[in-house]
């Protein structure tokens, strides 16, 4: 890690002093920069605060509130003013300084700078736990509505700070098991959010972080846990100092590392809590406001010392809370200001961060990555084949069970009365809307698995999958976008409108990632970066667009076979029959390009060319499948793990297992997502998510001690 993003060391002391360490007046002088930046950033808080004092949807301007500072204003600016404008302010303010001391110290006790409340899954889980209380229809009072928060996030936390040893086994870890615990305990809350809708309205968007109030009430009871909380974080800085210094040099000087670490996470865990609590997770805060605040500390004399550093990144929370804020108010006109989340643009800010401290990792510690097939015993030809047969032979049963199943219950007399056409008209009723959602849910896992084999071919990371290098919330975008504006579009549009959308996101992550390779974890990383972007952008426009038909909107980015037809599987098809043939024809490049750089290149092949061509192909498949299903995660990830675990790492094998595999999970199910609950239903994202991820999670338990993954 560099010295950019890395947590700073304790300061040495300052030159010419004596070795016995600094004087009074020495020290006094070495403070004066420190203090006067922190005087600069809390002065521009308040002028951001002011200036958004001075904007919202009525008319009351600046000369109004001037007016009522000085005496002279009326009863409807005083209105204004107290019961929107302000606690917003306030609560913005709140917010950033809480997740902002919250990301220092998170960063400081994993000594990474990748570390926050979201990486953490900290948000995640208080987000989790807040809309569990609104489904059981519990009314708990504010302060016991943040201590279930509280308990939500500590879990995420822990669970991901065990899988990643605390941060030691590399910032991609850290990030990929966060991103794991996110999705899966996300998945968990967008299936409360639709099959709870009127419980839970208003969550949506809340999901998102929202600083909107209606009144100082909320505020006022947090601020004091946060200010005693925060006080705690100051009070272990002397702790916090000798952490830095490793855990080995931290023991040898009396310092409890294992009860430090515990302390400071939950300290920190509260903080994010409270935040949540306020206003939702707002995303992000967490990670930029503590690496900006590094960046300048680097810079500033004794601001490095954690007993200044982290009340000056919670004042660069705020401040950043506050601009985000800003900018909203003043891009977004009107009412549209107040529906669209304040989260949206911190975590847009947040995915820049994330993308240029991914840049600035060595390269040694991007060489890292293990190879796809890393680990992977090697199987024996026969064996293939009887797992071929075998998985074939499920895949059927699964598309049989489809067919048959669902909110009515069909014989397979009726199904071969359909093929003939002579079948009545409830069954030919039911057929023809269950047929095409079978077929979609067959060639969506197909082209994802088969997408996601070559993608953790080329990244040589068995972690990776489209999903992790922002092409399917690329592929979102461009579909969501054409839904908006075209919502009449034909079925071949909205798949060209996602593949647009999938290559111009893999092409931005292959140049923000190009300066360590397409093989390095920094691929990885900037693609979380662009796959957090995309997601930020995705819940403007439905926010903008439709705000009060969140449940299409959950339902398509959580992935859906309701509704389709025929039309709409034929682009899948197209690209399966054009890519599977193409990919099993460099089956022997990609297991070069699995391997290293050198070997490929020794024996002639162009590894650029070659790399630029196959993730391309995968971003197609990506593309046509978002475009037939919606956003399906974890797919990509787990079809060709299993894969290769079943036949070996060669790709003539994996290749077309794989596409098995995906078929299989992804019809597998839909069916339990159309029959779980019928006549209701549960979006196919969600099921293949709560199943993919705890398995990514079991992977990363299960290779947690080996470097570098």
């Amino acid at each position: 890690m560099t010295a950019v993003a890395g947590t700073p060391a304790v300061a040495a002391p300052a030159g010419g002093a004596p070795a016995g360490g600094t004087t009074a007046p020495d020290r006094r002088a070495a403070g004066r920069p420190a203090a006067a930046v922190l005087v600069g950033v809390l002065l521009l808080v308040v002028v951001l605060g002011a200036v958004d004092l001075t904007l919202g949807t009525s008319s009351v301007g600046l000369g109004d509130l001037v007016r009522l500072v000085v005496g002279e204003g009326d009863e409807r600016t005083a209105a204004v003013l107290v019961a929107s404008r302000l606690p917003r302010v306030l609560a913005a303010v709140l917010v950033g300084l809480a997740l902002g001391v919250a990301g220092a110290v998170l960063q400081s006790v994993a000594r990474n700078p990748l570390a926050s409340p979201d990486t953490l899954a900290v948000n995640a889980g208080a987000h989790l736990a807040v809309v569990l209380t609104a489904v059981v229809g519990a009314s708990l009072p504010l302060l016991l509505r943040g201590s279930v928060a509280f308990v939500g996030g500590l879990a995420a936390a822990g669970l991901v700070l065990a899988l990643s040893r605390a941060g030691a086994a590399g910032p991609t870890r850290l990030v990929l098991a966060g991103s794991a615990t996110t999705l899966a305990l996300a998945s968990l809350t967008t299936v409360l959010l639709v099959l709870f809708a009127q419980e839970t309205t208003g969550l949506f968007a809340w999901g998102s972080g929202s600083v909107v109030q209606s009144g100082t009430r909320t505020v006022l009871q947090v601020l004091p846990v946060v200010l005693v909380v925060g006080a705690g974080t100051v009070a272990l800085a002397s702790r916090l100092d000798l952490l830095a210094l490793g855990d080995d040099a931290a023991a040898s000087l009396g310092l409890a590392v294992g009860r430090t670490r515990v302390l400071a996470v939950v300290l920190a865990v509260v903080l994010s809590a409270a935040a949540v609590t306020v206003a939702g997770p707002v995303g992000f805060v967490g990670l930029a406001a503590p690496v900006l605040a590094r960046l300048v500390a680097r810079r500033v004399p004794g601001l490095s010392r954690h007993r200044l550093l982290l009340p000056f990144a919670g004042l660069v929370g705020a401040v950043v809370v506050l601009a985000a804020d800003l900018l909203l108010r003043v891009l977004l006109p009107g009412t549209d200001a107040v529906a669209v989340p304040t989260g949206v643009v911190t975590t847009l800010l947040g995915a820049v961060v994330l993308v240029v401290v991914a840049r600035r990792l060595r390269d040694e510690v991007a060489r890292r990555s293990a190879g796809a097939g890393a680990g992977v015993r090697p199987r024996t030809a026969r064996r293939a084949l009887a797992v071929g047969g075998v998985l074939v032979a499920a895949l059927v049963g699964a598309v049989v069970a489809a067919l048959l199943l669902g909110d009515r219950l069909l014989l397979l007399g009726d199904v071969a009365l359909w093929l003939d056409g002579t079948a009545g008209r409830t069954v030919s009723f039911v057929l023809d809307q269950r047929v095409p959602r079978v077929l979609a849910a067959v060639l969506a896992g197909a082209a994802l698995a088969l997408a996601g084999a070559v993608v953790q071919a080329v990244c040589r990371n068995a972690l990776a999958e489209p999903s992790l290098l922002g092409v399917t919330g690329g592929a979102g975008v461009g579909a969501v976008v054409l839904i908006v504006l075209v919502p009449t579009a034909g079925p071949w549009v909205v798949p060209a409108a996602a593949a647009a959308g999938a290559l111009v996101a893999f092409a931005l992550v292959q140049a923000l990632a190009a300066r360590g390779g397409l093989g390095s974890d920094r691929v990885v990383l900037v693609g979380l970066g662009v796959q957090a972007a995309t997601t930020a952008l995705i819940t403007v426009l439905v926010v903008v667009t439709n705000p009060w038909n969140t449940t299409m909107a959950l339902t398509w980015l959580s992935g859906s076979t309701y509704g389709r037809s025929l039309a709409q599987c034929a682009p899948v098809a197209v690209a399966l029959l054009v890519v599977l043939p193409v990919a099993l024809a460099r089956r022997r490049t990609l297991d070069l390009v699995a391997l290293d750089d050198d070997t490929p290149r020794v024996l002639g092949v162009r590894l650029a060319r070659e790399r630029g061509m196959l993730l391309t192909l995968a971003a197609l498949l990506t593309a046509a499948a978002v475009a037939a299903v919606g956003i399906v995660g974890f797919v990509g990830l787990v079809a060709p793990h299993l894969a290769r675990r079943l036949v070996g790492a060669g790709h003539a094998r994996v290749l077309p297992v794989a596409t098995v595999l995906g078929a299989l999970l992804v019809s597998v199910s839909d069916t339990i997502g159309r029959t779980v609950i019928a006549p209701g239903q549960v979006p196919v994202g969600l099921v293949t998510a709560l199943v993919g991820a705890p398995y990514f999670v079991w992977l990363l338990w299960r290779t947690r001690r080996r470097a570098g993954v």
